[in-house]
């Protein structure tokens, strides 16, 4: 694991989405590829944000769930991630009179890495942070992503 780069270890199948996209075509896109984040990129393919199904819970079209947000650590991966059935977000449907965007509700500040970064580096960002999941770019651009479940698999196989 010492000498492990970021590069080595991510996913190289970065699914992305853009600000354009409407929550309801969001939920989709989640459902379909069974994710529950995703890195917003500009028109020029920059990394400009991070949007989860936290992100559309929260919006305030959404009923209202008893669901308690912490807004200290507002990243891309949250604690309802885990707390919400496909079931329970496939059955919201969105009413806005004017559409709401992924642009309107993602998370613009977000944590990165570099392809050339260490793991124990990419460890340290991932627990003082509590997020499950960060971006390796390159020139500004998603190339990868490194999830606690690839973290897990380097602890397995050392």
């Amino acid at each position: 694991m010492e000498n492990l780069t970021a590069k080595e270890i991510m996913n190289p199948e970065v699914l992305t989405v853009n600000t354009e996209l409407s929550i309801q075509g969001l939920a989709d896109f989640f459902f379909q590829n069974a994710i529950s984040g995703a890195p917003v990129i500009s028109d020029d393919g920059k990394l400009i944000g991070a949007v989860s199904i936290t992100d559309i819970l929260r919006h305030e079209t959404v009923p209202e769930k008893g669901v308690q947000f912490n807004h200290h650590h507002d990243f891309y991966v949250h604690t309802t991630d885990d707390r919400f059935s496909h079931q329970d977000l496939d059955a919201l449907h969105f009413t806005d009179e004017v559409p709401v965007t992924v642009g309107d509700i993602m998370t613009s500040r977000i944590l990165v890495v570099g392809e050339n970064d260490m793991v124990q580096q990419v460890a340290d960002i991932m627990i003082k942070n509590r997020i499950h999941r960060v971006f390796v770019t390159r020139d500004e651009r998603p190339i990868g992503i490194i999830s606690t479940a690839d973290m897990l698999k380097v602890i397995r196989d050392m």
